[in-house]
């Protein structure tokens, strides 16, 4: 059997195991199947925020990108890391304050019960659509590693990402996105130091560049400028889509404020060094193999966003390609089972609870199961629409992401992200706002496009130069128009003595109000760092066998340091969590002598 086949084969089963493993500890409650019970270790929370915001897309869709263009990619995901360093410093311990198992609770707080009716059946749907853009990159990857039908990778991947969400929950998901974090890591950096050698070093890697590395071809007298401004509009659209109500779910997951605050660090620091080191290989490919473009014929339009790939079967050893799947199973699993987590949470808290059973006493045990139904459903229209999405060849990976992601998500965002400074706003502020912006994204996307602004300014672009603009132009107008409607809605806010007004003033109160772990979170760190610890040093011995693979020598070592760097991190995590049972078990010893030698002197 080929050996990238088996790779994939045995990550398929850890990932599997890490399901199990935390099987136990998402069935305590519906709170610890939806979110782990706000229990969660602050490196588990920041591993999970990180890997939401990656996905198989980085790896075609935007490796593409740095492949064609260059260094203009990069601000993507420099907006990324702007937007962890303002939660680190701000918003990470305000959501994780907020006391919800869910976003849309939050939002019922703050907004009212009609605006968590609404988000409810926004928010569903477009991560179904985002996760079916996800899987669907992941698809571009394997119909070519593979040769199988992509039909069939989607149903796999599909499934087993179920299992992992409906077995476990909250902690099966965030359990496997560290792991799986893990997997990116090794991939990243083991192919970043390969294409630094192969190349000659980084300034050989830009010199080199075929199409200019800072400006890359069809670009005119302006792009400097453009190049510039796409940077401040990424940091801006980013600090938005990182810091609002919708996506604080993640934070919600710490067992505190103070680890949600170091989570968000955590995550700042994963996306900083993966910013550095993602698109070396695509810039080398560029450098290295001129036909990289021609390489995979059967992606059709897509083909250069298979340069990942390329990089992985010409210069990498024996294996290689089986990781670097890994990798792109990782990142899309990562991504689609915390949408499916999350909306199984929110249908059962937000709609099924409050509207079908009339907010009627029902056990945990039923709330777990609707949940996990919700999933299932949830799953299977993911896979649906990524198949749909697969059909419009004549659209990038990369310009589909863009446009789902400033056409349709920033309506959504903008007032969740400005209600928590905005305090005195009318409760139909909220889905109002989101309608008003739909009708913006509209408007720039079919009335006053990005070659109107172009006219309008008295400047001449590029075809290249006019996508730019088009994303930048949007995230202006809902910046601008949808944030500015927001804020005249206060003109309309009057203050009543009502019970929804105590709830929205609340809301405000919890915000501001630390959360501090109780006495059973002991335990709760040591499983978790137990568990963890265990499953690495699993994969690293898995990693270890990738030495007898007939490579030479130079691979071998690669494969034997990736291993040994797992297996030792394993190590540590578990050798701390036996330190932290054997301090338990003293400290309850010497509790118990102590009522001993009390019961005696009485």
């Amino acid at each position: 059997m080929d050996i990238n086949v088996l790779v994939m084969i045995g990550y398929f089963v850890l990932m599997i195991a890490i399901s199990y493993a935390f099987k136990k500890m998402a069935s305590g409650s519906s709170s610890h199947y939806f979110r782990g019970g706000g229990r969660m270790l602050w490196w588990m929370v920041g591993a999970t925020a990180f890997m939401i915001q990656f996905s198989a897309w980085t790896f075609t869709g935007a490796a593409g990108q740095a492949y064609r263009y260059g260094f203009n990619v990069v601000s993507v995901f420099a907006g990324n890391v702007f937007g962890y360093l303002i939660a680190w410093w701000w918003f990470a311990t305000r959501f994780r304050q907020l006391r919800v198992d869910t976003a849309t609770e939050a939002i019922n707080h703050r907004f009212g019960k009609g605006n968590e009716q609404f988000f409810t059946w926004m928010i569903i749907p477009l991560s179904i659509l985002s996760a079916g853009v996800w899987l669907n990159s992941l698809a571009v990857f394997a119909s070519a590693v593979f040769k199988h039908d992509i039909t069939l990778t989607l149903w796999v991947t599909g499934v087993v990402v179920l299992v992992i969400s409906l077995l476990s929950g909250a902690w099966g998901v965030v359990a496997s996105d560290f792991v799986q974090t893990l997997v990116v890591a090794i991939i990243s950096i083991a192919c970043a130091v390969v294409a630094l050698f192969k190349v000659g070093g980084p300034v050989k890697l830009v010199t080199e560049f075929p199409s200019g590395f800072f400006t890359g071809p069809d670009v005119g007298p302006h792009y400097i400028s453009l190049l510039v401004a796409c940077f401040l509009f990424f940091f801006i659209k980013n600090v938005q889509s990182i810091n609002n109500l919708q996506d604080s779910y993640r934070f919600l997951n710490a067992k505190d404020s103070f680890n949600a605050k170091k989570a968000a660090l955590f995550a700042l620091v994963l996306m900083f060094v993966g910013t550095l080191i993602w698109f070396i290989p695509p810039w080398a490919v560029a450098v290295l193999y001129p036909d990289a473009a021609t390489a995979h014929p059967e992606l059709g339009k897509n083909a250069t966003d298979a340069v990942y790939l390329i990089f992985a079967e010409r210069a990498m050893p024996l294996g290689t390609v089986g990781l670097l799947m890994a990798g792109l199973f990782a990142a899309t699993m990562s991504s689609m089972d915390c949408a499916l987590n999350r909306n199984s949470g929110i249908f059962v808290r937000s709609f099924w609870t409050p509207v079908v059973n009339r907010n009627g006493a029902r056990s945990d045990k039923y709330q777990l199961r609707v949940g996990q139904i919700a999933c299932v459903v949830n799953g299977v229209l993911v896979i649906l629409v990524a198949q749909y999405m697969h059909t419009m060849q004549t659209v990038s990976l990369f310009d589909l992401m863009m446009k789902v992601g400033t056409l349709m998500q920033a309506p959504i965002v903008v007032p969740l992200f400005l209600g928590v400074f905005i305090r005195k706003t009318p409760d139909w502020a909220g889905w109002a706002t989101v309608l008003f912006g739909l009708g913006v994204s509209y408007v720039v996307a079919n009335v006053f496009t990005a070659p109107d602004v172009a006219r309008a300014l008295g400047i001449t672009l590029t075809a290249r130069e006019l996508l730019d603009v088009a994303i930048m132009w949007n995230i202006f107008s809902h910046m601008v128009f949808t944030g500015g409607f927001f804020c005249l809605t206060s003109l309309f806010y009057r203050e009543a003595n009502t019970a929804r007004e105590a709830q929205r003033k609340q809301f405000f109160i919890d915000m501001e109000t630390p959360v501090y772990a109780d006495n059973e979170q002991d335990e709760f760190d040591r499983l978790q760092r137990d568990k963890i610890g265990r499953i690495s040093m699993y994969m690293g011995a898995g990693l270890l066998l990738m030495v007898l693979v007939p490579n030479p020598l130079w691979g071998r070592i690669l494969f034997l340091l990736c291993a040994l760097s797992i297996l030792i991190f394993g190590w540590v995590l578990h050798r701390s969590a036996e330190k932290g049972m054997t301090a338990a078990k003293a400290e309850k010893a010497a509790a118990a002598d102590k009522v001993k030698i009390a019961t005696s002197q009485r």
